[in-house]
Protein backbone atom coordinates (compact mmCIF):
# COMPACT_ATOMS: atom_id res chain seq x y z
CA UNK A 1 0.00 0.00 0.00
CA UNK A 2 1.60 3.61 -1.24
CA UNK A 3 1.33 6.55 1.26
CA UNK A 4 -1.71 8.37 -0.59
CA UNK A 5 -3.30 5.22 -0.97
CA UNK A 6 -2.87 4.81 3.29
CA UNK A 7 -3.68 8.41 3.20
CA UNK A 8 -6.51 8.04 1.10
CA UNK A 9 -8.09 5.21 3.53
CA UNK A 10 -7.57 7.02 6.65
CA UNK A 11 -9.10 10.04 5.28
CA UNK A 12 -12.35 7.87 4.12
CA UNK A 13 -12.23 6.47 8.12
CA UNK A 14 -11.98 9.79 9.29
CA UNK A 15 -14.84 10.82 7.11
CA UNK A 16 -17.66 8.16 7.78
CA UNK A 17 -16.37 8.80 11.56
CA UNK A 18 -18.39 10.72 13.83
CA UNK A 19 -16.08 11.13 17.34
CA UNK A 20 -19.30 11.63 19.29
CA UNK A 21 -20.48 8.18 18.51
CA UNK A 22 -16.74 6.48 19.04
CA UNK A 23 -16.72 8.40 22.20
CA UNK A 24 -19.63 7.49 23.54
CA UNK A 25 -19.39 3.89 23.61
CA UNK A 26 -16.18 4.44 25.94
CA UNK A 27 -17.93 7.90 27.91
CA UNK A 28 -21.54 8.58 29.28
CA UNK A 29 -21.63 12.14 27.76
CA UNK A 30 -23.97 14.55 28.07
CA UNK A 31 -24.15 18.02 25.94
CA UNK A 32 -24.18 21.60 27.13
CA UNK A 33 -22.85 24.82 24.94
CA UNK A 34 -22.92 23.37 22.09
CA UNK A 35 -20.26 20.36 23.32
CA UNK A 36 -20.18 16.97 24.54
CA UNK A 37 -18.97 16.83 28.37
CA UNK A 38 -18.62 13.63 30.69
CA UNK A 39 -15.94 12.15 32.68
CA UNK A 40 -12.54 11.51 31.20
CA UNK A 41 -11.37 8.25 31.05
CA UNK A 42 -7.56 8.92 31.23
CA UNK A 43 -8.02 10.00 35.39
CA UNK A 44 -10.05 10.06 37.89
CA UNK A 45 -12.44 12.87 38.84
CA UNK A 46 -15.56 13.64 40.27
CA UNK A 47 -16.54 16.38 37.65
CA UNK A 48 -16.36 16.52 34.28
CA UNK A 49 -13.79 18.56 32.03
CA UNK A 50 -13.64 15.73 29.19
CA UNK A 51 -15.22 17.90 26.78
CA UNK A 52 -16.11 16.79 22.68
CA UNK A 53 -16.53 18.80 19.80
CA UNK A 54 -18.43 16.77 17.08
CA UNK A 55 -18.43 19.61 14.48
CA UNK A 56 -14.74 20.15 14.95
CA UNK A 57 -13.78 16.03 15.59
CA UNK A 58 -11.94 16.88 18.72
CA UNK A 59 -11.81 15.73 22.41
CA UNK A 60 -9.83 17.46 25.24
CA UNK A 61 -9.97 16.54 28.95
CA UNK A 62 -9.13 20.08 30.78
CA UNK A 63 -8.19 18.25 33.74
CA UNK A 64 -5.13 15.73 32.35
CA UNK A 65 -4.49 17.92 29.21
CA UNK A 66 -5.23 15.02 26.92
CA UNK A 67 -6.55 15.85 23.48
CA UNK A 68 -7.06 15.41 19.92
CA UNK A 69 -9.34 13.45 17.26
CA UNK A 70 -11.24 10.28 16.98
CA UNK A 71 -8.40 7.99 15.92
CA UNK A 72 -5.88 9.64 19.01
CA UNK A 73 -8.87 8.63 21.26
CA UNK A 74 -8.96 5.17 19.99
CA UNK A 75 -5.56 4.28 20.07
CA UNK A 76 -5.09 5.95 24.12
CA UNK A 77 -8.30 4.09 25.12
CA UNK A 78 -7.09 0.92 23.50
CA UNK A 79 -3.75 1.48 23.85
CA UNK A 80 -3.12 0.91 20.21
CA UNK A 81 -0.83 2.57 17.83
CA UNK A 82 -2.15 5.36 15.89
CA UNK A 83 -2.62 3.27 12.52
CA UNK A 84 -4.21 0.42 14.15
CA UNK A 85 -6.99 2.75 15.67
CA UNK A 86 -7.37 3.52 11.73
CA UNK A 87 -7.92 0.00 11.37
CA UNK A 88 -9.98 -0.67 14.38
CA UNK A 89 -12.44 1.90 13.40
CA UNK A 90 -12.40 0.69 9.34
CA UNK A 91 -13.87 -2.19 10.68
CA UNK A 92 -16.46 -1.35 12.90
CA UNK A 93 -17.72 0.84 10.04
CA UNK A 94 -17.32 -1.96 7.74
CA UNK A 95 -14.58 -0.44 5.46
CA UNK A 96 -12.27 -2.74 4.12
CA UNK A 97 -8.75 -2.14 4.45
CA UNK A 98 -7.05 -1.30 1.26
CA UNK A 99 -5.09 -4.74 -0.22
CA UNK A 100 -0.91 -4.20 -0.31
CA UNK A 101 0.36 -6.96 -2.24
CA UNK A 102 2.14 -9.66 0.29
CA UNK A 103 5.14 -11.94 -0.08
CA UNK A 104 4.14 -15.86 -0.56
CA UNK A 105 4.81 -16.24 2.79
CA UNK A 106 2.18 -13.63 4.02
CA UNK A 107 -0.43 -14.81 2.08
CA UNK A 108 -0.08 -18.66 3.31
CA UNK A 109 -0.25 -17.37 6.90
CA UNK A 110 -3.52 -15.38 6.24
CA UNK A 111 -4.71 -18.21 4.43
CA UNK A 112 -4.03 -20.18 7.21
CA UNK A 113 -5.68 -17.78 9.78
CA UNK A 114 -8.80 -17.25 8.12
CA UNK A 115 -9.35 -20.89 7.68
CA UNK A 116 -8.57 -21.54 11.58
CA UNK A 117 -10.80 -18.68 12.33
CA UNK A 118 -13.79 -20.54 10.63
CA UNK A 119 -12.66 -23.73 11.96
CA UNK A 120 -13.49 -22.31 15.61
CA UNK A 121 -16.16 -20.85 14.67
CA UNK A 122 -17.93 -23.33 13.39
CA UNK A 123 -17.03 -25.37 16.12
CA UNK A 124 -18.22 -22.63 18.58
CA UNK A 125 -21.85 -22.70 16.90
CA UNK A 126 -21.56 -27.00 16.81
CA UNK A 127 -20.89 -26.74 20.75
CA UNK A 128 -23.10 -24.64 21.83
CA UNK A 129 -25.94 -26.11 19.42
CA UNK A 130 -24.97 -29.00 21.52
CA UNK A 131 -25.47 -28.12 24.56
CA UNK A 132 -28.68 -25.86 24.14
CA UNK A 133 -30.74 -27.90 22.08
CA UNK A 134 -29.47 -31.79 21.95
CA UNK A 135 -30.45 -34.42 24.45
CA UNK A 136 -26.47 -35.17 24.40
CA UNK A 137 -26.03 -31.47 26.30
CA UNK A 138 -28.30 -32.68 29.34
CA UNK A 139 -25.15 -33.57 31.38
CA UNK A 140 -23.55 -30.03 30.50
CA UNK A 141 -26.66 -28.12 31.34
CA UNK A 142 -27.00 -29.50 34.61
CA UNK A 143 -23.47 -29.27 35.83
CA UNK A 144 -23.95 -25.58 34.74
CA UNK A 145 -27.30 -25.14 36.53
CA UNK A 146 -25.89 -26.24 39.49
CA UNK A 147 -23.29 -23.60 39.40
CA UNK A 148 -25.57 -21.41 39.54
CA UNK A 149 -25.11 -20.29 35.33
CA UNK A 150 -28.07 -18.83 33.74
CA UNK A 151 -29.26 -19.23 30.22
CA UNK A 152 -28.25 -15.88 29.69
CA UNK A 153 -25.17 -16.05 30.86
CA UNK A 154 -24.57 -19.30 28.79
CA UNK A 155 -25.71 -17.05 25.70
CA UNK A 156 -23.54 -14.57 27.16
CA UNK A 157 -20.31 -16.36 26.40
CA UNK A 158 -21.69 -18.42 23.84
CA UNK A 159 -21.33 -21.65 26.38
CA UNK A 160 -21.14 -25.24 24.90
CA UNK A 161 -21.01 -28.80 25.34
CA UNK A 162 -18.74 -31.23 23.72
CA UNK A 163 -20.43 -35.19 23.14
CA UNK A 164 -18.58 -37.96 24.79
CA UNK A 165 -17.90 -39.18 20.81
CA UNK A 166 -14.85 -40.04 19.13
CA UNK A 167 -15.17 -37.94 16.03
CA UNK A 168 -18.38 -36.18 15.94
CA UNK A 169 -16.82 -32.53 15.47
CA UNK A 170 -14.48 -33.79 12.73
CA UNK A 171 -17.12 -35.74 10.96
CA UNK A 172 -19.63 -32.26 10.72
CA UNK A 173 -16.08 -30.13 10.01
CA UNK A 174 -15.23 -32.42 7.22
CA UNK A 175 -18.97 -32.04 5.81
CA UNK A 176 -18.27 -28.27 5.99
CA UNK A 177 -15.27 -28.79 3.74
CA UNK A 178 -11.97 -29.00 5.98
CA UNK A 179 -9.33 -31.58 5.78
CA UNK A 180 -8.36 -33.17 8.88
CA UNK A 181 -4.99 -31.60 9.10
CA UNK A 182 -6.77 -28.14 8.79
CA UNK A 183 -8.88 -29.14 11.85
CA UNK A 184 -5.48 -30.73 13.53
CA UNK A 185 -4.01 -27.43 13.21
CA UNK A 186 -6.99 -25.60 14.54
CA UNK A 187 -6.46 -27.40 17.39
CA UNK A 188 -9.91 -29.51 17.77
CA UNK A 189 -8.61 -32.92 16.87
CA UNK A 190 -5.77 -35.10 17.28
CA UNK A 191 -3.54 -37.43 15.24
CA UNK A 192 -4.02 -41.24 16.62
CA UNK A 193 -0.42 -42.92 17.77
CA UNK A 194 -0.59 -45.39 14.79
CA UNK A 195 -1.39 -42.60 11.98
CA UNK A 196 -4.86 -44.50 10.97
CA UNK A 197 -6.46 -41.25 11.37
CA UNK A 198 -8.06 -38.24 13.70
CA UNK A 199 -10.31 -37.87 16.69
CA UNK A 200 -11.89 -34.84 18.90
CA UNK A 201 -9.92 -33.24 21.40
CA UNK A 202 -12.19 -32.43 23.43
CA UNK A 203 -15.14 -34.55 24.58
CA UNK A 204 -17.73 -35.27 27.37
CA UNK A 205 -16.53 -31.54 28.48
CA UNK A 206 -18.65 -28.21 29.02
CA UNK A 207 -17.24 -25.85 26.45
CA UNK A 208 -15.86 -22.53 26.94
CA UNK A 209 -14.86 -20.24 23.69
CA UNK A 210 -11.70 -17.99 24.56
CA UNK A 211 -11.86 -15.01 22.05
CA UNK A 212 -9.62 -12.27 21.33
CA UNK A 213 -10.27 -8.40 21.95
CA UNK A 214 -12.49 -8.54 18.77
CA UNK A 215 -14.93 -10.92 19.84
CA UNK A 216 -13.06 -13.23 17.52
CA UNK A 217 -13.11 -17.46 18.99
CA UNK A 218 -10.14 -17.95 18.55
CA UNK A 219 -9.35 -21.18 21.02
CA UNK A 220 -11.26 -23.36 23.81
CA UNK A 221 -11.03 -23.97 27.03
CA UNK A 222 -13.01 -27.58 28.23
CA UNK A 223 -14.35 -28.94 32.03
CA UNK A 224 -14.79 -32.45 32.14
CA UNK A 225 -17.30 -33.95 33.44
CA UNK A 226 -16.61 -37.14 34.36
CA UNK A 227 -13.42 -36.81 36.17
CA UNK A 228 -10.50 -39.79 35.61
CA UNK A 229 -6.85 -40.56 36.23
CA UNK A 230 -5.84 -39.57 32.42
CA UNK A 231 -8.00 -36.62 31.93
CA UNK A 232 -7.39 -33.20 32.97
CA UNK A 233 -9.86 -31.11 34.93
CA UNK A 234 -9.25 -28.28 32.78
CA UNK A 235 -7.98 -28.74 29.16
CA UNK A 236 -7.08 -26.15 26.83
CA UNK A 237 -6.52 -25.37 23.25
CA UNK A 238 -2.93 -26.16 22.39
CA UNK A 239 -0.81 -23.36 20.89
CA UNK A 240 -1.57 -22.17 17.48
CA UNK A 241 -1.68 -19.34 14.80
CA UNK A 242 -4.50 -17.83 16.90
CA UNK A 243 -4.34 -19.57 20.11
CA UNK A 244 -1.54 -17.96 22.48
CA UNK A 245 -2.21 -18.16 26.36
CA UNK A 246 0.26 -15.54 26.89
CA UNK A 247 -1.39 -13.37 24.85
CA UNK A 248 -5.09 -13.49 25.41
CA UNK A 249 -7.02 -12.88 28.81
CA UNK A 250 -10.13 -14.62 29.15
CA UNK A 251 -13.61 -12.43 29.17
CA UNK A 252 -11.75 -9.15 28.36
CA UNK A 253 -13.39 -8.44 24.95
CA UNK A 254 -16.72 -8.71 26.98
CA UNK A 255 -15.34 -7.21 30.33
CA UNK A 256 -13.09 -3.87 28.74
CA UNK A 257 -15.87 -1.57 28.76
CA UNK A 258 -16.76 -2.40 32.51
CA UNK A 259 -13.40 -2.34 33.50
CA UNK A 260 -12.68 1.31 31.70
CA UNK A 261 -15.81 2.43 33.57
CA UNK A 262 -14.89 1.06 36.56
CA UNK A 263 -11.78 2.20 36.80
CA UNK A 264 -10.02 -1.52 37.53
CA UNK A 265 -9.94 -4.64 36.35
CA UNK A 266 -10.41 -8.21 38.27
CA UNK A 267 -8.21 -10.64 37.65
CA UNK A 268 -8.86 -14.10 38.50
CA UNK A 269 -7.41 -17.64 38.01
CA UNK A 270 -10.15 -20.01 35.96
CA UNK A 271 -12.90 -19.23 33.46
CA UNK A 272 -15.51 -20.73 36.08
CA UNK A 273 -14.38 -17.77 38.56
CA UNK A 274 -14.90 -15.25 35.60
CA UNK A 275 -18.21 -16.50 35.04
CA UNK A 276 -19.83 -16.94 38.06
CA UNK A 277 -18.49 -13.22 39.07
CA UNK A 278 -20.01 -12.28 35.64
CA UNK A 279 -23.40 -13.71 36.46
CA UNK A 280 -23.55 -12.28 39.98
CA UNK A 281 -23.01 -9.01 38.07
CA UNK A 282 -19.41 -8.15 38.55
CA UNK A 283 -18.48 -7.36 34.95
CA UNK A 284 -15.17 -6.01 34.43
CA UNK A 285 -12.91 -9.45 35.32
CA UNK A 286 -10.73 -11.40 33.55
CA UNK A 287 -9.13 -14.54 34.01
CA UNK A 288 -5.62 -16.12 32.83
CA UNK A 289 -5.75 -19.49 30.52
CA UNK A 290 -4.40 -21.70 33.21
CA UNK A 291 -0.94 -19.73 32.80
CA UNK A 292 1.51 -17.76 34.74
CA UNK A 293 0.35 -13.82 34.25
CA UNK A 294 2.67 -12.33 32.02
CA UNK A 295 4.19 -8.59 30.77
CA UNK A 296 1.24 -9.05 27.61
CA UNK A 297 -1.40 -9.52 30.07
CA UNK A 298 -0.19 -6.14 32.04
CA UNK A 299 -0.29 -4.54 28.72
CA UNK A 300 -4.18 -5.64 27.62
CA UNK A 301 -5.36 -5.00 30.84
CA UNK A 302 -3.77 -1.09 30.98
CA UNK A 303 -5.43 -0.27 27.93
CA UNK A 304 -8.77 0.11 29.63
CA UNK A 305 -7.48 0.96 33.28
CA UNK A 306 -4.14 2.22 35.59
CA UNK A 307 -5.33 -0.42 38.99
CA UNK A 308 -5.60 -4.63 38.60
CA UNK A 309 -7.29 -6.22 41.75
CA UNK A 310 -5.78 -10.11 42.23
CA UNK A 311 -8.14 -12.26 43.22
CA UNK A 312 -6.88 -15.77 43.08
CA UNK A 313 -7.68 -18.77 45.17
CA UNK A 314 -6.34 -18.45 48.41
CA UNK A 315 -4.44 -21.69 48.67
CA UNK A 316 -1.28 -22.05 48.30
CA UNK A 317 -0.57 -22.21 44.87
CA UNK A 318 -3.08 -19.35 44.63
CA UNK A 319 -0.76 -17.24 46.81
CA UNK A 320 2.56 -18.28 44.90
CA UNK A 321 0.87 -17.33 41.20
CA UNK A 322 0.08 -13.90 43.18
CA UNK A 323 3.82 -13.52 44.21
CA UNK A 324 4.77 -14.14 40.36
CA UNK A 325 2.53 -11.80 39.41
CA UNK A 326 3.20 -8.55 41.35
CA UNK A 327 6.40 -7.59 39.56
CA UNK A 328 5.50 -8.08 36.18
CA UNK A 329 2.61 -5.99 36.95
CA UNK A 330 4.43 -3.70 38.98
CA UNK A 331 7.05 -3.14 36.37
CA UNK A 332 4.08 -2.37 34.01
CA UNK A 333 2.68 0.90 35.77
CA UNK A 334 -0.22 -0.19 37.26
CA UNK A 335 -1.59 0.28 40.68
CA UNK A 336 -1.89 -3.15 42.16
CA UNK A 337 -4.51 -4.39 44.51
CA UNK A 338 -4.60 -8.52 46.18
CA UNK A 339 -8.14 -9.64 47.57
CA UNK A 340 -7.55 -12.28 49.99
CA UNK A 341 -10.77 -14.77 49.71
CA UNK A 342 -11.63 -16.37 53.17
CA UNK A 343 -12.11 -19.44 54.57
CA UNK A 344 -9.61 -20.96 51.87
CA UNK A 345 -12.41 -20.90 49.09
CA UNK A 346 -11.87 -19.64 44.97
CA UNK A 347 -13.69 -16.66 43.81
CA UNK A 348 -16.58 -18.94 42.64
CA UNK A 349 -17.28 -20.99 45.46
CA UNK A 350 -17.28 -17.90 47.88
CA UNK A 351 -19.70 -15.75 45.67
CA UNK A 352 -22.54 -18.51 45.05
CA UNK A 353 -21.88 -19.17 48.69
CA UNK A 354 -21.87 -15.35 50.14
CA UNK A 355 -23.33 -13.25 47.51
CA UNK A 356 -22.49 -10.54 45.11
CA UNK A 357 -22.38 -7.94 48.55
CA UNK A 358 -19.80 -9.96 50.71
CA UNK A 359 -17.30 -9.82 47.59
CA UNK A 360 -17.98 -6.39 46.75
CA UNK A 361 -16.70 -6.02 50.25
CA UNK A 362 -13.81 -7.59 49.99
CA UNK A 363 -13.11 -5.71 46.66
CA UNK A 364 -13.44 -2.84 48.67
CA UNK A 365 -10.75 -3.97 51.61
CA UNK A 366 -8.22 -5.03 48.53
CA UNK A 367 -4.58 -5.03 50.03
CA UNK A 368 -2.13 -2.70 48.05
CA UNK A 369 0.30 -4.74 47.07
CA UNK A 370 3.44 -3.84 49.53
CA UNK A 371 1.43 -4.86 52.45
CA UNK A 372 0.76 -8.40 51.04
CA UNK A 373 4.19 -8.98 49.77
CA UNK A 374 4.92 -8.16 53.29
CA UNK A 375 2.79 -10.54 54.67
CA UNK A 376 3.61 -13.23 52.56
CA UNK A 377 7.35 -12.80 53.56
CA UNK A 378 6.12 -12.79 57.34
CA UNK A 379 3.97 -15.83 57.21
CA UNK A 380 6.47 -17.46 54.68
CA UNK A 381 9.45 -17.07 57.14
CA UNK A 382 10.62 -18.34 60.48
CA UNK A 383 11.55 -14.78 62.24
CA UNK A 384 12.05 -16.56 65.49
CA UNK A 385 15.26 -17.45 65.32
CA UNK A 386 18.18 -14.25 64.40
CA UNK A 387 18.81 -15.91 60.99
CA UNK A 388 15.25 -15.83 60.21
CA UNK A 389 15.26 -12.20 61.04
CA UNK A 390 18.04 -11.90 58.24
CA UNK A 391 16.63 -13.79 55.99
CA UNK A 392 13.33 -11.85 56.35
CA UNK A 393 14.83 -8.35 56.08
CA UNK A 394 16.65 -9.38 52.99
CA UNK A 395 13.57 -10.36 51.24
CA UNK A 396 11.87 -7.43 52.66
CA UNK A 397 13.69 -4.66 51.30
CA UNK A 398 13.56 -4.93 47.67
CA UNK A 399 9.57 -4.93 48.47
CA UNK A 400 9.51 -1.25 50.21
CA UNK A 401 13.15 0.31 49.17
CA UNK A 402 11.24 2.84 47.02
CA UNK A 403 8.83 4.09 49.54
CA UNK A 404 9.65 7.38 51.13
CA UNK A 405 7.86 9.74 53.27
CA UNK A 406 5.34 9.17 55.65
CA UNK A 407 4.51 5.31 54.27
CA UNK A 408 7.87 4.92 54.65
CA UNK A 409 7.68 5.56 58.63
CA UNK A 410 4.37 3.15 58.58
CA UNK A 411 6.48 0.30 56.76
CA UNK A 412 9.57 0.58 59.12
CA UNK A 413 7.13 0.37 61.89
CA UNK A 414 5.63 -2.87 60.67
CA UNK A 415 8.14 -4.09 59.70
CA UNK A 416 10.23 -3.43 63.25
CA UNK A 417 7.52 -4.78 65.26
CA UNK A 418 7.05 -7.59 62.67
CA UNK A 419 10.59 -9.04 63.39
CA UNK A 420 11.02 -7.28 67.12
CA UNK A 421 13.67 -5.43 66.27
CA UNK A 422 14.27 -1.27 66.96
CA UNK A 423 13.37 0.92 64.01
CA UNK A 424 16.27 2.45 63.93
CA UNK A 425 18.43 -1.16 62.55
CA UNK A 426 15.44 -1.60 60.11
CA UNK A 427 15.84 2.22 58.84
CA UNK A 428 19.61 2.13 58.41
CA UNK A 429 19.39 -1.52 56.57
CA UNK A 430 16.98 0.10 54.32
CA UNK A 431 19.30 3.15 53.75
CA UNK A 432 22.24 1.14 53.01
CA UNK A 433 19.89 -1.01 50.35
CA UNK A 434 18.57 2.33 48.91
CA UNK A 435 21.81 3.45 48.32
CA UNK A 436 23.63 0.16 46.94
CA UNK A 437 20.40 -0.43 44.55
CA UNK A 438 19.81 3.41 43.31
CA UNK A 439 23.28 5.87 43.60
CA UNK A 440 22.45 9.33 43.50
CA UNK A 441 22.30 10.63 40.02
CA UNK A 442 24.94 13.23 39.13
CA UNK A 443 23.89 16.93 40.50
CA UNK A 444 23.24 18.96 37.03
CA UNK A 445 22.22 22.33 37.06
CA UNK A 446 18.45 23.07 35.98
CA UNK A 447 18.01 25.79 33.28
CA UNK A 448 15.03 28.03 34.60
CA UNK A 449 12.81 29.33 31.91
CA UNK A 450 11.34 32.76 32.47
CA UNK A 451 7.53 32.11 32.98
CA UNK A 452 5.35 33.03 29.91
CA UNK A 453 3.41 36.38 30.28
CA UNK A 454 -0.48 35.27 30.28
CA UNK A 455 -1.92 37.61 28.14
CA UNK A 456 0.68 36.38 25.26
CA UNK A 457 -0.61 32.58 25.90
CA UNK A 458 -4.58 34.12 25.47
CA UNK A 459 -3.98 36.10 22.98
CA UNK A 460 -2.19 33.46 20.90
CA UNK A 461 -4.88 31.45 21.85
CA UNK A 462 -7.27 33.86 20.00
CA UNK A 463 -5.19 34.22 17.09
CA UNK A 464 -5.19 30.89 16.38
CA UNK A 465 -8.56 29.97 17.31
CA UNK A 466 -9.85 32.96 14.40
CA UNK A 467 -7.40 31.63 11.59
CA UNK A 468 -8.02 27.72 12.03
CA UNK A 469 -11.61 29.70 11.04
CA UNK A 470 -10.42 31.64 8.17
CA UNK A 471 -6.71 30.55 7.18
CA UNK A 472 -6.51 33.95 4.74
CA UNK A 473 -5.55 35.69 8.10
CA UNK A 474 -2.57 33.98 8.59
CA UNK A 475 -0.40 35.94 6.27
CA UNK A 476 -1.86 38.94 8.41
CA UNK A 477 -0.91 37.48 11.58
CA UNK A 478 3.09 36.81 10.12
CA UNK A 479 3.31 40.07 9.02
CA UNK A 480 2.01 42.05 11.81
CA UNK A 481 2.94 40.13 14.88
CA UNK A 482 6.59 38.90 15.51
CA UNK A 483 6.48 35.21 15.59
CA UNK A 484 9.04 35.05 18.32
CA UNK A 485 6.02 36.64 20.69
CA UNK A 486 4.14 33.65 20.37
CA UNK A 487 4.92 30.81 22.88
CA UNK A 488 7.03 28.17 21.13
CA UNK A 489 4.41 25.58 20.99
CA UNK A 490 1.58 28.27 19.50
CA UNK A 491 4.86 29.15 17.32
CA UNK A 492 4.64 25.32 15.70
CA UNK A 493 0.84 25.55 15.26
CA UNK A 494 0.96 29.30 13.55
CA UNK A 495 3.71 27.92 11.25
CA UNK A 496 1.53 25.06 10.09
CA UNK A 497 -1.74 26.92 9.68
CA UNK A 498 0.63 28.87 7.04
CA UNK A 499 1.82 25.78 5.52
CA UNK A 500 -1.18 24.80 5.18
CA UNK A 501 -3.23 27.98 3.22
CA UNK A 502 0.08 28.35 1.19
CA UNK A 503 -0.57 25.01 -0.50
CA UNK A 504 -4.04 25.73 -0.33
CA UNK A 505 -4.63 22.42 1.92
CA UNK A 506 -7.82 23.29 4.64
CA UNK A 507 -6.65 22.47 8.05
CA UNK A 508 -8.56 19.41 9.97
CA UNK A 509 -7.78 17.32 12.68
CA UNK A 510 -6.17 14.64 10.74
CA UNK A 511 -3.76 16.40 9.21
CA UNK A 512 -3.04 18.25 12.28
CA UNK A 513 -2.55 14.80 14.20
CA UNK A 514 -0.43 14.20 11.08
CA UNK A 515 2.18 17.14 11.17
CA UNK A 516 2.37 18.49 14.23
CA UNK A 517 3.71 17.31 17.28
CA UNK A 518 2.19 15.93 19.69
CA UNK A 519 2.40 18.37 22.24
CA UNK A 520 1.03 20.60 19.39
CA UNK A 521 -1.70 18.93 18.51
CA UNK A 522 -2.81 18.47 22.18
CA UNK A 523 -2.57 22.33 22.57
CA UNK A 524 -4.46 22.78 19.36
CA UNK A 525 -7.36 20.45 20.98
CA UNK A 526 -7.49 22.47 24.06
CA UNK A 527 -8.14 25.92 21.97
CA UNK A 528 -10.52 24.86 20.16
CA UNK A 529 -12.38 22.94 23.06
CA UNK A 530 -11.67 25.84 25.12
CA UNK A 531 -14.49 28.43 23.71
CA UNK A 532 -17.82 27.41 24.86
CA UNK A 533 -19.47 30.35 22.35
CA UNK A 534 -19.02 29.40 19.14
CA UNK A 535 -19.95 32.99 17.50
CA UNK A 536 -16.74 34.00 20.26
CA UNK A 537 -14.91 31.76 18.06
CA UNK A 538 -14.78 33.94 15.46
CA UNK A 539 -15.25 37.60 16.89
CA UNK A 540 -12.96 39.52 14.89
CA UNK A 541 -12.85 42.48 17.55
CA UNK A 542 -11.27 39.64 19.92
CA UNK A 543 -8.84 38.87 17.45
CA UNK A 544 -7.77 42.45 16.57
CA UNK A 545 -7.50 42.96 20.53
CA UNK A 546 -5.20 39.75 20.75
CA UNK A 547 -3.41 41.29 17.96
CA UNK A 548 -2.57 44.79 19.60
CA UNK A 549 -1.66 43.04 22.21
CA UNK A 550 0.82 41.17 20.87
CA UNK A 551 1.88 44.07 19.36
CA UNK A 552 1.83 45.82 22.38
CA UNK A 553 3.96 43.66 24.59
CA UNK A 554 6.44 43.81 22.23
CA UNK A 555 6.77 47.68 22.14
CA UNK A 556 6.63 48.07 25.64
CA UNK A 557 9.73 46.05 26.06
CA UNK A 558 11.72 48.11 23.00
CA UNK A 559 10.39 50.83 25.08
CA UNK A 560 11.72 49.68 28.26
CA UNK A 561 15.16 48.76 26.92
CA UNK A 562 15.45 52.38 24.88
CA UNK A 563 15.13 53.99 28.10
CA UNK A 564 17.37 51.88 30.17
CA UNK A 565 19.82 52.26 27.19
CA UNK A 566 19.46 56.05 27.25
CA UNK A 567 19.62 56.06 30.81
CA UNK A 568 23.11 54.39 31.33
CA UNK A 569 24.67 56.30 28.10
CA UNK A 570 23.50 59.79 30.38
CA UNK A 571 25.33 58.34 33.19
CA UNK A 572 28.65 57.23 30.84
CA UNK A 573 28.19 60.98 29.27
CA UNK A 574 27.37 59.85 26.24
CA UNK A 575 25.47 62.55 24.22
CA UNK A 576 23.73 59.61 22.42
CA UNK A 577 21.55 59.51 24.90
CA UNK A 578 19.09 62.16 23.37
CA UNK A 579 18.72 60.06 20.62
CA UNK A 580 17.31 57.08 22.66
CA UNK A 581 15.16 58.93 23.64
CA UNK A 582 13.69 59.99 21.00
CA UNK A 583 13.40 56.60 19.65
CA UNK A 584 11.61 55.60 23.17
CA UNK A 585 9.20 58.71 22.67
CA UNK A 586 8.36 57.22 19.41
CA UNK A 587 7.76 53.79 20.47
CA UNK A 588 5.53 55.23 23.69
CA UNK A 589 3.50 56.99 20.80
CA UNK A 590 2.68 53.70 19.02
CA UNK A 591 2.01 52.58 22.44
CA UNK A 592 -0.36 54.92 23.06
CA UNK A 593 -1.99 54.88 19.74
CA UNK A 594 -2.95 51.28 20.28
Amino acid sequence: MSNAEQDEFVEQVRERSDIYSVISRYVSLNQRSGKYWGLCPFHNEKTPSFSVDAAKGFFYCFGCHTGGNVFKFLSLIENISYFEAVKLQAERLGIPLPTKKLSPEEERRRREEKILLKCNTLAQEFYHECLIKTARGEAGRKYLAGRGITTEIIETFKLGFAPDAWEILLTKLTQQGFSAEQIEKAGLVKRRNDNSGFYDRFRGRVMIPINDIFGHTVGFGGRILVADDNSPKYLNSPETALFNKRNLLFGLDKAHLSINSAGFAIVVEGYMDAISLVAAGIKNVVATLGTAFTPEHAKLILRYARKIIFCYDSDEAGQRATMRALPIVQAAGAEVFIVKVPEGKDPDEFIRNRGKTAFDELIKNAVPLIDYQIDYVLAHVDTSTPPGKIRALQELLPVVAKVTGVNRNEYRKKIATALVLEETVVDEEWHRFSTYRNPPPPVVAKKISAPIDPSIKTSGETILRMVWNDSDLVSYVMATVPLDLFAAVHQEILLWLKNCADSGKHPNDLNAEKELSAQAFEELSRILLRQTDERRAIDVEAFEDSIKTLRYIRLKKQYTDLLAQAEEYMQSGNPDYLDKLNESLKIKKAMDDL
